[in-house]
């Protein structure tokens, strides 16, 4: 609680702000700070801008691409399934069915 108050007091004096905001630790924080809230800023315009890009597009092409990835997708599953070795899945009943 005192160690608190005592920042407190300390922070809120003009001339010891003055005094950190001068020194070469603080001034480096506040650059790589303004750094990384700058590079932060650009990417988020950047990916906004692709979305928008994306958005863009005719609904038909994505649409398209969706269906192919669905086909192939579909394909290389019966592939794996039909190149299995032993009974197909579903054709056992039950824990006991091997007896």
């Amino acid at each position: 609680m005192v160690l608190r108050r005592l920042l407190a007091v300390l922070l809120h004096s003009p001339q010891l702000v003055e005094r950190l905001s001068e020194s070469r630790p603080i001034r480096r924080a506040a650059q790589l700070t303004a750094f990384a809230l700058l590079q932060a800023q650009l990417r988020g315009q950047d990916a906004a801008r692709r979305l928008r890009g994306l958005a863009a597009r005719p609904a038909g092409s994505l649409g398209r691409r969706a269906a192919r990835f669905r086909d192939t997708f579909t394909e290389e599953l019966r592939r794996g399934l039909r190149e299995r070795p032993g009974p197909p899945p579903g054709s056992q009943r039950g824990p006991g069915a091997n007896h």
